[in-house]
């Protein structure tokens, strides 16, 4: 088990609707040290890219990003949810549902910002069903940007996001893949990913 895992089985919740609550370590409350190593984690897996930016949606991927982006020394991007009066110029946008607010939003990313001599590391907390991921590699993709990886602090495995993305040949690594979550005992599955 890695270091990852052992917090989240001591710290995570499981809820009703497959549902994992981290809020207390990873996105509403941020436990610092342990995005430092996720970010090491991160660095290690992808050293071999030439990652010019690192890419993420807000809200609960920025703390990430931040630290990812420091790692590799160089910028982080993430994608608005809502323009706003400042962002002025041309924009890309993508349309990305939301598991967790069962909505949809448009995303969007100054033109200032990525371009097609980015190559684009993404990054984000979750993945379940995919849609943000799928909305940010658009995103890259409309810049020109070569997305060299994505990386996922916690994968729910049972759903259809990872399957998806590595299916279009994209390099995913997900530092947690939870296969079944129990919601009467609170018990969490993991994968094995010893191979790694």
């Amino acid at each position: 088990m890695n270091f990852l895992e052992e917090r989240i089985n001591k710290d995570g919740i499981v809820k009703a609707g497959n549902v994992l609550k981290v809020d207390s370590f990873l996105n509403h409350q941020m436990d610092i040290a342990l995005i430092e190593e996720i970010a090491r984690e991160f660095k290690r897996r992808f050293h071999d890219k030439p990652v010019t930016k690192v890419l993420t949606i807000e809200a609960s991927g920025i703390g990430i990003a931040v630290f990812v982006a420091k790692e590799f020394g160089v910028p982080m991007v993430f994608a608005k949810k809502s323009k706003s009066i400042n962002i002025d110029g041309d924009m890309y946008v993508a349309e990305v549902e939301s598991f967790t607010h069962k909505n949809k939003n448009q995303i969007i990313v100054s033109k200032k910002f990525l371009s097609a001599d980015d190559r684009v590391l993404v990054i984000d907390d979750f993945l379940a069903n995919g849609c943000a991921l799928q909305g940010l590699i658009s995103i890259a993709e409309s810049a020109g940007a070569t997305v060299e990886g994505l990386g996922i602090v916690i994968e729910k495995g049972f759903q259809i996001g990872g399957r998806v993305i590595r299916n279009l040949g994209y390099h995913l690594e997900s530092l947690a893949i939870v296969d079944a979550m129990d919601t009467e005992t609170g018990e969490i599955t993991f994968r094995d990913q010893s191979a790694q």
